[in-house]
């Protein structure tokens, strides 16, 4: 656990230059770009990785561990569809920093949530988490080829299903994580909580500093 804990202190302090940059700003221009940027995107960017760390360990608790997951894949490559068609959700950021504190704060609680609202907080939130990532394909000057979107779908499903699984195995194995009260969870919960709440600060410290001097 405590391997796991330093690890996530490491990456919440990693540059945030290297966050949303797989292709290290460069176009995508072939199936294999939009792949690797698919894959890179949720790894590199660290409110992603928490949120679908997190999604793989509550859904141990909702009886259906490999399904549950897929609620917020499919979710998220919606958002991220209709991102790419001009139609972007309403305060993304605000609401991808409130996935980390909601989501945390339902595991830190120690109650597991049963799969319908298990689907339902995954994939409200996956709309966001999408459309987000859309942004990158959305932005790209001259617009991204079929071939592109595709890759970039297919990197995104991939690879966040994949450590949403993996999460939740080596919370389970390797963390002896069982049932929803279990101490090493609720500290998953509250490590990513506390990542919201530090992302949050980060968000309205602009604003209160402005009204504070009277900028």
């Amino acid at each position: 656990m405590k391997r796991f804990l330093i690890a996530a202190g490491a990456t919440l302090f990693a540059s945030p230059a290297l966050a949303h940059h797989p292709l290290g700003g460069l176009p995508m221009e072939t199936f294999a770009h939009g792949l690797l940027s698919g894959v890179g995107h949720p790894v590199l960017g660290f409110d992603h990785l928490f949120f679908v760390v997190l999604v793989g360990v509550a859904a141990l608790f909702t009886g259906q561990r490999m399904l549950a997951p897929a609620a917020y894949i499919g979710a998220m490559i919606a958002g991220c569809a209709l991102m790419y068609a001009g139609i972007s959700m309403p305060l993304v950021e605000g609401v991808i920093v409130a996935s980390l504190i909601v989501l945390g704060g339902i595991v830190l609680s120690g109650r597991g949530l049963t799969l319908p609202p298990a689907l339902a907080v995954f994939a409200g939130f996956g709309l966001f988490h999408g459309s987000a990532f859309g942004g990158s394909i959305a932005a790209q000057e001259g617009g991204v080829g079929g071939a592109v979107l595709l890759g970039y779908f297919l990197g995104l499903a991939a690879i966040q299903y994949a450590i949403a699984i993996a999460a939740g195995w080596i919370a389970e194995k390797g963390l002896g994580v069982t049932t929803a009260n279990a101490v090493n969870a609720r500290l998953v919960g509250a490590m990513v909580a506390g990542v919201g709440v530090f992302l949050a600060l980060e968000i309205v410290e602009g604003p209160v500093v402005a009204l504070i001097s009277g900028a």
